[in-house]
């Protein structure tokens, strides 16, 4: 009998699925009674145990100051799970799951919690064969993250002498460069840095891996990925909505901290880094590491860079609030709810290529997108009015809601005439894939379980993109007055001024 016949199938080195099955863990969720907990990462550990890609040695354990019982608790984390499941439900993948729930009640500085939390872990090591593998997950205020991580070492949850621990941090990690090398040195004397765990949930969209794809598996495009064609790019993420329940944490923040010191320039460093040795964790930081510490603020912050509120307007069709009239926000607030800065990268591939990110609340439309703008044709052998419609090839990577890529190019119109008009040539995923994308989460909390870390950010990435932000909120910060924007539109009149100081403007989402 061959060698082939007697080999077991399931361990067949062309199978996709089998290597990605965590082993016996469990995953301790801090916070597990918030927004984040509820309708993202409960429904995500659902979704994986549907997908047959948890093991049956798997527990969850909540921590929260409220005193449920784990009775209790369980029936709180199964309508979570129902509510917010992308698969279909099953109630036998929920008696499994149920199993390995547990639920600690305690504040963060209570010793005698801390202490049962540890026979909980001791106790399902042994009762679920969790073999000492147990990550902490703390969705949790960015003020806690000190105390909590304190309290696992002075407790001893960090050391095991069988199995691993790891440990996740939510965004943001930190508020200034400051206090994110203060707190990276506080989880430094805890965990080794194999074991710390920085989410950017926007890192596990599979249309965010897709730019690494795009880029690096096909011939075509990377010819022309540098300064000879390209002019400039754009990255947007937008949202229709406004900052809803979050006037407390959104008022200390603003958008720029929200979003553009972690999303935004993690995708500008993936639109902008070379292609690694090999698709390691090792290799692709190292190469989004070059890239944000070549980056630039721009020289001029009141030539380059916008901040602004949005004020009452519509929005959905219905009359909405301004920023300083929604619930919690104290009166006469700073906090940019629009944010928009020039970022230059001062490498060969890229000098003189102008990055513009944007982030905002209440814009006209819930999108996030990379636009890369490449320059017109030098020569145009057509007259001026059959290329009057004819605006500047690019290529559109969708992040969300219509997940996909768009190419932009000049097309002839039909008709006895030579009129050049802009077309687009679409790609979906929807429409591509029979298999729905899985959300980011389950991608995350997975390569969590399995040790996996390529998708996310060290201490020295996020280090740097401080390094970055940190001078535009300085000079934010000696404005006198802050713009506005009426809910709905796309912005301030001074990111446009912003844009048609370089001859350029914002792409329409």
């Amino acid at each position: 009998m061959t060698e082939t016949l007697l080999g077991n199938p399931l361990r067949d080195a062309r199978d996709r699925r089998l290597p990605r099955i965590a082993g016996p863990c469990s995953l301790i969720m801090f916070g597990v009674t918030g927004d984040l907990a509820k309708k993202k990462l409960i429904p995500a550990v659902y979704d994986l145990a549907n997908r047959g890609l948890l093991p049956p040695g798997f527990a969850l354990v909540g921590f929260a100051r409220q005193d449920f019982g784990t009775e209790s608790f369980a029936k709180v984390i199964k309508q979570a799970a129902k509510d917010g499941a992308r698969t279909p439900w099953s109630e036998t993948v929920w008696k499994q799951l149920a199993a390995g729930i547990r639920f600690v009640p305690g504040e963060f500085d209570d010793d005698q919690a801390w202490e049962r939390l540890a026979d909980t872990m001791a106790e399902l090591d042994e009762q679920q064969g969790t073999g000492g593998n147990h990550a902490f997950y703390l969705s949790i205020p960015p003020g806690l993250f000190p105390v909590v991580v304190s309290q696992i070492k002075k407790h001893g949850l960090a050391e095991s002498s069988k199995g691993w621990r790891r440990v996740v941090i939510e965004k943001p990690f930190g508020h200034d460069l400051a206090s994110a090398e203060e707190l990276n040195r506080i989880v430094a004397d805890v965990f080794a840095s194999e074991s710390v765990f920085r989410i950017d949930h926007y890192l596990g969209k599979e249309t965010v891996q897709n730019i690494l794809a795009f880029r690096f598996a096909n011939g075509m495009f990377e010819p022309i990925w540098n300064n000879h064609y390209v002019d400039h790019v754009q990255i947007t993420m937008a949202e229709d909505i406004g900052i809803g329940s979050r006037a407390g944490y959104y008022d200390g923040i603003g958008a720029a901290r929200d979003v553009i010191q972690n999303h935004l320039l993690q995708l500008m460093a993936l639109i902008a880094m070379e292609e690694p040795v090999s698709f390691n964790a090792s290799s692709l930081r190292l190469e989004k590491q070059k890239i944000l510490a070549n980056a630039r603020p721009p020289a001029r912050m009141d030539l380059h860079t916008a901040q602004a509120q949005y004020v009452a307007g519509w929005a959905g069709g219905e009359k909405v609030r301004g920023y300083l009239e929604e619930d919690g926000v104290p009166d006469g607030s700073r906090a940019e709810t629009y944010a928009a800065i020039r970022v230059d990268v001062s490498t060969r591939r890229w000098a003189g290529v102008p990055f513009y990110l944007r982030t905002g609340k209440r814009l006209g439309r819930r999108v996030t997108e990379v636009a890369v703008i490449f320059k017109r044709a030098p020569h145009q052998p057509f007259s001026k009015n059959d290329i009057e419609e004819l605006g500047q090839n690019a290529l559109v990577m969708r992040i969300q809601p219509d997940e996909g890529v768009t190419l932009r190019f000049g097309a002839k119109v039909p008709g006895t005439t030579m009129e050049i008009r802009d077309v687009n040539m679409d790609f979906a995923y929807g429409g591509a894939f029979v298999e729905s994308s899985p959300e980011a989460y389950e991608r995350l909390i997975l390569d969590v379980l399995l040790g996996d870390p390529p998708l996310f950010p060290q201490h020295e990435e996020v280090e740097l993109a401080w390094k970055i932000l940190d001078p535009v909120i300085a000079h934010w910060k000696t404005c006198d007055t802050i713009d506005s924007y009426p809910s709905g539109t796309w912005g301030p009149a001074s990111a446009d001024e912003m844009m048609a100081r370089d001859g350029r403007t914002w792409r329409r989402p």
